[in-house]
């Protein structure tokens, strides 16, 4: 009998992100890109890339998730749009980018993808970055065991 596969990140997420913090299902990571606030939620579930793919549980699980750090990156960044999207096409593995847009931001409206180069935060405004943000996203971890109470 095998063993079941142990979640992996993908290389390309693994690469362009910096992890930010766990909640129940999803791995949270903000992208490496100072331009936009984009981050993007990770379901720590080996071999799925699709929303659908999910058993229900976890699904219900993952779309808390996604509504708790929307509101959270509302309140922080207070943006003109959120943009959430799960696309897949680049990087198989689900994942669910969460992005504060602006009227004033270089690519809008279209898309942020290929519109221009990202360039990466100085490493130590990172670090700085995720860890004002750490306790304020630790304190809100979504639970769903009331879903559907």
């Amino acid at each position: 009998m095998s063993e079941p596969t142990a979640f992996q990140l993908a290389e390309a997420l693994q690469r362009d992100s910096c992890f930010v913090v766990d909640w129940p299902l999803c791995q949270l990571r903000v992208m490496n890109d100072q331009q936009y606030p984009w981050f993007v939620m990770i379901p720590r579930r080996p071999d799925v890339t699709e929303l659908i793919d999910l058993s229900e549980q976890d699904y219900w699980q993952c779309q808390l998730e996604i509504r708790t750090f929307g509101r959270w990156l509302q309140q922080q960044f207070q943006p003109d749009k959120l943009n959430i999207a799960a696309l897949g096409n680049m990087v198989p593995q689900l994942h669910i980018h969460q992005i504060a847009r602006y009227r004033t931001d270089l690519a809008w409206p279209a898309p942020i993808w290929g519109k221009v180069p990202m360039q990466p935060y100085a490493e130590a405004k990172l670090q700085q970055l995720i860890e004002l943000w750490q306790p304020s996203l630790a304190a809100k971890v979504p639970s769903s065991s009331s879903h559907g109470a």
